[in-house]
């Protein structure tokens, strides 16, 4: 009797494809509702892949974190990204590799159940390969997932990934030299990056975590970072089309860890993502110094929407290599509790470039340690000389619909004569903080509805140097 004649076997049978598309639709990820924002901003959708997976046990890949896997991986991508595209499996199971690198219309999917552990060995990062590190364009140890000049990648599922960064924390304390001698000895001298080449670990450049670079439509996720990385943990350079959503990251304890990095971007969502970082856990970035305004791309047109940031240095931050400039975006519906700073934008007077139109809505925060809200333009970090002339301008700036339960201070702007803020409007601003408001050389401060609670004897504002203020408390 042949399987097909079994009357029981038959509806079992033609059930499977009804059974196998449930599945895949309840797996599925929720559809990104419309980004709208308040300035133009293009239609973002996922990258489309064909419909071929190659999963890496077929090409050698063993489970339980004991082999490395790197070869496996590279073979797998490079059949899937062969034959056209498709999604490289990655199972449950433990999973040793070093660096993976991309390719054009390929998705590595991390399966629930799978955890992807990086090594610790910086041979497994080599040949080096070219990125920006810290603002300057360099050849440096791989990222351990690296992409340069694709279209159409993403990593996908609900694996995790571990990055083993302890190992890689030490050389923190030598990467500042490093990164000052690039600036001294070649940015300044306008040597070409193919002549910079690091990648040893007496420079000690750590390696970023997750860094497409000159990428065309990008989607990263739903994984987790479980373990923190070696350095920045989702860096994103000169990318076009970007899609971050429904990420957890979990990378306190490290240094300079933060979690998700524009740099120099265009065209980009970040979304319903948990994030508790070593440093900040959304930064927007565009080069530092004279290399940033020589290149000159800035990060522009990006919505950041229902985050939640817990242990972080800073919820949103612009800055501090901003020297390309940083426009167009539009931060709202996000939660922050227990960060060091709220919303955060800093430079120097050697960074220079323009901060402009920027929207910050409908945001609730909690237990901020130090400003809720800060703008500072004498931030001393990377590459900051005092008696730079390069003075950074922010401008044409909204914070609409904020309130904070419990800060060290609810706002500072400050500025200086050569260069003060432009244009801000505070709207339906409600801040419970020790010490209220303080504003110095800012040009144009529009206060609307605010509400400012500061401890007893401090005042709830306070300016200097400023001029056109409309409104009041």
């Amino acid at each position: 009797m042949t399987a097909i004649s079994c009357p029981l076997t038959a509806l079992v049978l033609l059930l499977v494809p009804f059974l196998m598309a449930t599945a895949v639709a309840e797996a599925a990820p929720d559809a990104i509702e419309p980004v709208e924002a308040p300035f133009p901003m293009p239609k973002l959708d996922p990258p489309q892949f064909p419909d071929r997976v190659y999963d890496i046990r077929d090409y050698g890949a063993k489970d339980g974190g004991k082999i490395e896997n790197t070869e496996a991986i590279r073979k797998a991508i490079d059949a899937c990204a062969g034959a056209g595209g498709g999604t490289v499996r990655v199972p449950a199971g433990t999973w040793l590799t070093g660096a993976i690198h991309l390719k054009s219309n390929v998705n590595l999917h991390i399966e629930k159940g799978a955890e992807l552990h990086f090594s610790t060995d910086p041979e497994d990062y080599l040949p080096v390969v070219f990125t920006r590190w810290a603002g300057f364009e360099l050849y440096n140890y791989s990222p351990l997932i690296y992409a340069r000049d694709c279209e159409n990648i993403a990593v996908t599922g609900s694996g995790k990934l571990f990055g083993h960064g302890p190992a890689w924390w030490p050389w923190a304390k030598i990467q500042e030299e490093t990164a000052r001698r690039v600036y001294r000895e070649q940015v300044l001298k306008n040597v070409p990056a193919e002549e910079r080449v690091y990648g040893t670990p007496a420079a000690g450049l750590r390696p970023q975590f997750i860094s497409p670079i000159n990428c065309r439509n990008v989607l990263l996720e739903g994984f987790e970072i479980a373990g923190p990385g070696p350095f920045w943990t989702i860096h994103l350079v000169y990318c076009e089309n970007v899609i971050v959503r429904d990420l957890t990251l979990n990378t306190v304890g490290g240094p300079n860890t933060d979690g998700i990095n524009l740099d120099s971007t265009r065209n980009a969502l970040i979304e319903t993502c948990e994030i508790n970082a070593g440093d900040d856990a959304i930064a927007l970035k565009s080069g530092i110094n004279e290399e940033g305004r020589r290149i000159g791309r800035p990060t522009e047109n990006v919505v950041i929407r229902n985050i939640r940031a817990g242990k972080c240095h800073g919820g949103i931050v612009i800055g501090s290599e901003m020297s390309g400039g940083v426009r167009n975006i539009y931060g709202h519906s996000c939660e922050f509790i227990g960060a060091g700073k709220g919303i955060r934008l800093k430079s120097n007077a050697s960074r220079g470039g323009v901060v402009e139109n920027c929207w910050f809505e409908n945001i609730r925060m909690t237990g901020i340690a130090q400003e809720a809200i800060v703008i500072q333009t004498d931030y001393g970090a990377w590459m900051a000389s005092k008696d730079g002339n390069a003075y950074p301008l922010f401008r044409n700036l909204v914070f609409k619909n904020i309130t904070c339960d419990g800060a060290a201070q609810a706002v500072s702007m400050t500025a200086t004569e050569h260069q003060p803020i432009e244009k801000v409007t505070l709207e339906n601003v409600s801040i419970k903080a020790k010490r209220g408001m303080r504003f110095e050389w800012v040009n144009g401060i529009t206060l609307r509805d605010v509400r400012i609670e500061p401890d007893a004897g401090n005042p709830p504002a306070v300016f200097e140097h400023c001029t056109d203020v409309e409104g009041g408390l």
